[in-house]
C-alpha cells in the first residue's frame, strides 16, 4: 500500500511530516507521496509559487527515503481535484495495489461536500487522522455514509486496494502554516516548527514578507 497527502504545502511542516511518518509505520506503507496542489477548491489560494513550494517539499522530505514528492497536480492545469490524481494513479499502479489517502480530521468533515467522494472512495481508501481518543463531531449524514465502509485495523485495509475508511490515532502538533507565514512576515523566527532546510529556502527567497 501507498499512502497519498495533498495540501497546498505553504509551506510544509512538522504538522504534515510527524503524522505522515507516524501513519507510515502503523499501517506499513511502503511509501507516503506528498502531491502539492496548483489551484486549490475547498481553501486560499498558495501564497509561494508552485516552483517555490515545490522546492520546499523536496527539502522536507529529503531524508526519508519512504517519502517521496509527487508533483502531478502543480503540472496539470486548473483546480486540483483529488478524484482526477487518483485516476490517475490508479491507472499507474494497478488495480491491486492498496492506495491510502490520508485526511486530517477537519478536512474529512467536508469529505462529502468534494468532487466525486463516492468516486474517489472506489479509487482509494480514506485514512482519517486524528488525535488519540478525540471522538469528532460529524454530521448525521456523514456517519451514515461512513458506518458500511469502516475498519478497525491496517490488516482490514490490506484486504481490498480501495474502499474502506480507518480512522487513526496519531501524534497532531498544533502547528499551521498559517501561523508560520504570520510570524516570517512579523520577523519573527518559525525555527521548530519545520525543518531548518525549509526555513533556509523562506529566507533565501524573503517569502511570507
Amino acid at each position: 500500500m501507498i499512502g497519498v497527502l495533498g495540501g497546498t504545502f505553504d509551506p510544509i511542516h512538522f504538522g504534515h511530516l510527524r503524522p505522515a511518518l507516524e501513519i507510515r509505520q502503523a499501517l506499513g506503507l511502503r511509501e507516503v507521496r506528498f502531491i502539492p496542489l496548483r489551484q486549490a477548491v475547498h481553501r486560499y489560494q498558495p501564497l509561494a509559487s508552485a516552483d517555490q513550494r515545490l522546492v520546499m517539499l523536496q527539502a522536507a522530505v529529503a531524508g526519508e527515503a519512504a517519502f517521496r514528492v509527487d508533483d502531478r497536480e502543480l503540472r496539470r492545469a486548473g483546480a486540483s481535484y483529488t478524484y482526477d490524481t487518483l485516476v490517475e494513479l490508479r491507472a499507474e499502479l494497478g488495480a491491486e495495489e492498496g492506495i491510502c489517502l490520508l485526511l486530517g480530521a477537519d478536512a474529512f468533515t467536508g469529505f462529502l461536500s468534494w468532487y466525486r467522494p463516492n468516486d474517489i472512495l472506489e479509487l482509494a481508501h480514506l485514512v482519517v487522522m486524528r488525535r488519540p481518543g478525540d471522538a469528532m463531531m460529524v454530521e448525521a449524514d456523514l456517519r451514515v455514509w461512513v458506518e458500511p465502509r469502516l475498519c478497525l485495523s491496517a490488516a482490514e485495509l490490506d484486504q481490498a486496494p480501495a474502499g474502506l475508511v480507518l480512522f487513526q490515532d496519531v501524534t497532531q502538533l498544533a502547528i499551521s502554516a498559517t501561523s508560520i507565514r504570520r510570524l516570517v512576515a512579523e520577523g519573527l523566527s518559525p525555527r521548530f516548527l519545520l525543518p531548518d532546510a525549509v526555513i533556509a529556502l523562506i529566507e533565501g527567497a524573503a517569502l511570507y514578507r
